[in-house]
């Protein structure tokens, strides 16, 4: 991994230099992580990931991931951006040190902690800082990412590590062209922005060809809680894939609404041992203390085959 002290990288990260050029698609211009990062999306995705890598990391053998979306890695939550509209306030900042925290999500909040050293939560690591994080010898892990910006920051964000490599490539392009990896193990993590028309669709046909391709991975698979209909559609295309184990969970701060962002979801094939256990601890936690107003809540259904193995809800 590379060197160099936590300043050195923070200095990095924000003196990544605008590429050069004009060719980047219009739609991608659209979306900016560094609004949202560090929001109750977040959290919970967040919080699922360093779960999963740490029950993959239970086995001797080396694990990969293959994370599509990228994004730049690390957030200054002190950013324009973030202040801008300061959605963090909602998600990690009112959990961050929480000293009652179920011992399933301390890994996550650990993991914040060490992006900073010197107290508070200014730094929040996306995605890609946590996988690096889980990362032993032997595993690896690869990132695509196709805004040029988002891209240089997180190569600064990343540093040198023979373990990583990260592409300029399509996300839906990349499940078919780096699967199976060659560990045979491991976890996709698919987490698009639903900025453009049909992203359930293209997730459908994405979660088919990763599992004709890699049939034991872990795919996780974000969602915002919105546009029911497709989410009904994706399901019944998921299901129609016969896959062995799925786990679908939620997180609501306020009662649903189609015009506004409300929570969010994720929808989980082949979950490792214990994640359900884990996430049942973890979601009524959230609900609790992430609500900001009355209709929120949680819920999670496990499935193996036709077979429910858990399925649970409650309100925040």
């Amino acid at each position: 991994m590379g060197g160099g002290s936590v300043a050195d990288e923070r200095a990095s990260v924000k003196a990544v230099p605008k590429p050069a050029g004009n060719s980047v698609n219009p739609w991608l211009m659209n979306y900016r992580h560094a609004f949202h990062a560090g929001n109750h999306c977040d959290v919970l995705k967040h919080a699922a990931l360093v779960l999963v890598l740490s029950r993959l990391a239970v086995k001797d053998k080396a694990f990969a991931v293959l994370d599509v979306h990228g994004g730049r890695g690390l957030y200054d939550l002190h950013s324009d951006e973030a202040r801008r509209s300061p959605e963090f306030e909602g998600g990690i900042g009112r959990i961050f040190g929480a000293e009652d925290a179920p011992a399933p999500l301390q890994a996550y909040l650990a993991a914040v902690a060490r992006q900073n050293p010197f107290g508070g939560h200014r730094w929040y690591p996306g995605s890609p800082l946590l996988i690096q994080g889980a990362l032993r010898v032997g595993d690896s892990a690869k990132f695509t990412e196709l805004h040029p910006e988002e891209r240089a920051a997180l190569e600064a964000a990343l540093g040198s590590d023979r373990r990583i490599k990260i592409f300029e490539r399509d996300a839906y392009e990349a499940v078919r062209a780096f699967l199976p990896p060659k560990e045979r193990r491991g976890l996709v993590l698919i987490d698009p922005p639903f900025e453009k028309p049909g992203e359930y669709d293209r997730l459908a046909a994405a979660l088919a060809d990763g599992m004709e391709r890699f049939s034991n991975g872990v795919f996780m698979i974000w969602r915002p809680v919105k546009d029911e209909d497709g989410w009904r559609q994706f399901l019944q295309k998921a299901e129609a894939l016969d896959v062995a184990k799925t786990l679908v969970a939620e997180l609501t701060v306020s009662a649903r609404r189609p015009d506004k962002l409300t929570g969010s979801g994720l929808f989980i094939v082949n979950p490792p041992f214990g994640l359900s256990a884990a996430l049942m601890e973890i979601l009524p936690y959230l609900s609790a203390r992430l609500a900001v107003a009355p209709g929120g809540g949680w819920l999670l259904t496990e499935r193996e085959g036709s077979n429910v193995l858990a399925d649970a809800k409650g309100a925040a």
